[in-house]
This record gives structure tokens, C-alpha cells and sequence, in this order.
């Protein structure tokens, strides 16, 4: 037991140092990226980095406190507590998983491999995906920060709450009906019962964290490009109209790749949208951006990815131009 508990502590360190040096070296890079181009080097360029560098630095944390919940998950939680605190009907499960992300104080990053560790242990994937599209939407340090975004408005705060929760409900009724089991696909990794305890977890948590850590990176690039390809002229094009703002506010969710926690300040700036177009921004964004579809490629294969994420925009914009029109 006692080298068991050593080997795990020294994989959570090298697991945070490795955190920390990637963080590290992608601020260097960011830095000295342009001055090394040469030829390259032009304010597109820069802000390339500079998009890069601030999504990567967002992700990384919450992918480690997801990589740790996921190994802690996968290890010292027996199946039997999952089959206790969710309900066995599927169509009851959903709502209580759904209603449970409030427990995980992270981004989409950190949801990910939490819900393939809950499906591991024996939790229908109909519930697991529903608390991975709620985790990062309604927990405690989303909603403070949606408040302080919006002073003076609670129903913004209310309005976020309901329409994250009702999406993520929909999606989990939604795959319990039609998904198809040859859609998805759970990582290889299993634990059995006789190589639990300290051991595992450190095995867990490293795969977890480098195996999710490259798609967050291509999620980041990719974040990046589409940021400085689309021109801020566009932008102005869409603020006349309602629905066309409430879409396009809905795409920028997904190619900015903002993190949960500070995508309200983002939208708080955006006062030329009306409320219910940044609404929209702050439901599909911890749903579906390109670093969330990456890191779900990469989890749950292909397949799942496309499927998933297209329905979950829809619905996503569906419930916040319904609360929208409701409460704001």
C-alpha cells in the first residue's frame, strides 16, 4: 500500500508539473512565436498566438481537475453507488444526472473524461451524457461568474440555468431513444477490480490527461484560425436582426472556444446583440465548441462526435431563444 500511495502521488505531480509546463511552454511560444516567423511575422499572425495561447491556458487546468475526478472516478468508486444514486429507469436517470453537474466546478475540458469514466463504471450513457453538457454550465462558478457579468440581471443567471439544464435533459432523453451503440465509442482503458487502489489511479490519470491534452491543443488551433479568418465587418452585418443575431452569436459560441467559466464576460461585452442572441452564446459554448468536439473525437470516436454535437447545437439554440423569449 505504501508504494502504491507513493506511486500515486508522484503521478499527480508529474501530472500537474506537466500541466504547469505545458502551460509554460505555450505562453513562450505564444511570445516568441511571431519574433521567430521571420517573414510570417504580421498581426494576423500575433493574434493567432495570442487566440492559441488564451484557450490552451483556460483548457489545461480544467482538463487536470477532469483527468483526476475521471482516475478518482474509475478507481475508489465501486459500480454499485452509481446503480444506488441514479434511478434504473433511463428516462428518470437523465433529469438526475443532468441536475448532479452542478457538483463539478469546471469547463467543458474537465466533462469529458468524467463521463467516459462514468460510463466505464456502468452509468447508461443517456445520463452520463447529460451531466457531461450540464457539468460545465450550471455548476456554482459558472453562475457567480454569470452574475457578476450581469449585475442587476438575475434573469440572465436564471434564464443560463434553465436553458443549460433543459438542453442537456433533451440530449439525454434524445440518445436514450435513438442512439446507437455502434456511434460511440469508450476509450480501452479498463480498471478491474483486482488492480484498484493508488496504482491505478496514477495509470488512469496520466492516460486520461496526455490522451485528451493533444485534441485540446487541435481544438485550440483550430479556435484560433477560424478567429482571425472571419473578418469584424461580418459581425456588423447580423446585429440588425434577431434570429440572424441569435445564430451567429450561436457559431461564434462554437469556433471561439471560450471556457465556461469566463464566456459571460464575454457576452456582457457584446451590447450590441440582444439578450437573448448572448444567451445563446453562453448555452452552446460549454456544449459545443471546437476544442469540446475534439476532445469528444478523441474520447468517444468520430462517429459520436458529429452525431452528438450538431443535435446538441440545435437544441441548445432551440431552449435559449424559448427561455429567452420567456424570461428576458
Amino acid at each position: 500500500m505504501g508504494d502504491g500511495l507513493r506511486l500515486a502521488v508522484r503521478a499527480l505531480v508529474y501530472a500537474v508539473l506537466g500541466g504547469t509546463a505545458l502551460l509554460a511552454i505555450a505562453t513562450v511560444v505564444s511570445v516568441l512565436g511571431p519574433m521567430l516567423a521571420l517573414d510570417l511575422y504580421t498581426p494576423p499572425v500575433a493574434a493567432w498566438w495570442t487566440v492559441f495561447t488564451a484557450v490552451a491556458v483556460q483548457g489545461v487546468p480544467f482538463l487536470l481537475l477532469g483527468t483526476v475526478v475521471s482516475a478518482a472516478i474509475g478507481v475508489f468508486v465501486p459500480e454499485k453507488v452509481f446503480r444506488r444514486l441514479l434511478p434504473r429507469n433511463q428516462a428518470l436517470a437523465v433529469p438526475v444526472a443532468g441536475a448532479a453537474g452542478v457538483v463539478l466546478p469546471g469547463c467543458e475540458c474537465a466533462s469529458v473524461p468524467v463521463a467516459g469514466s462514468l460510463m466505464r463504471r456502468g452509468v447508461a450513457p443517456a445520463a452520463a451524457l447529460a451531466f457531461l453538457l450540464s457539468a460545465p454550465a450550471i455548476n456554482p462558478v459558472v453562475l457567480v461568474a454569470t452574475s457578476i457579468a450581469f449585475p442587476g440581471q438575475p434573469a440572465m443567471v436564471l434564464g443560463r440555468l434553465l436553458a443549460s439544464l433543459a438542453t442537456a435533459v433533451v440530449m439525454g432523453w434524445l440518445w436514450a431513444r435513438f442512439g446507437r451503440e455502434k456511434w460511440i465509442r469508450l476509450p480501452e482503458r479498463r480498471i478491474s477490480a483486482d488492480k484498484g487502489g493508488p496504482r491505478a489511479f496514477g495509470a488512469g490519470m496520466q492516460h486520461d490527461f496526455l490522451h485528451a491534452g493533444g485534441f485540446l491543443v487541435l481544438g485550440a488551433a483550430a479556435a484560433a484560425t477560424f478567429d482571425i479568418a472571419v473578418p469584424r465587418s461580418v459581425l456588423d452585418v447580423f446585429t440588425g436582426s434577431a434570429w440572424l443575431s441569435v445564430l451567429l452569436l450561436a457559431v461564434l459560441a462554437v469556433v471561439l472556444c471560450v471556457c465556461s467559466e469566463a464566456d459571460a464576460f464575454v457576452a456582457a461585452s457584446l451590447s450590441g446583440f440582444s439578450p437573448t442572441a448572448r444567451l445563446a452564446f453562453m448555452v452552446v459554448g460549454p456544449m459545443v465548441d471546437l476544442k469540446l468536439i475534439a476532445l469528444q473525437t478523441g474520447t468517444f470516436g468520430r462517429a459520436f462526435a458529429v452525431r452528438f454535437s450538431a443535435v446538441t447545437w440545435v437544441v441548445a439554440v432551440a431552449s435559449s431563444v424559448l427561455v429567452g423569449w420567456w424570461l428576458l
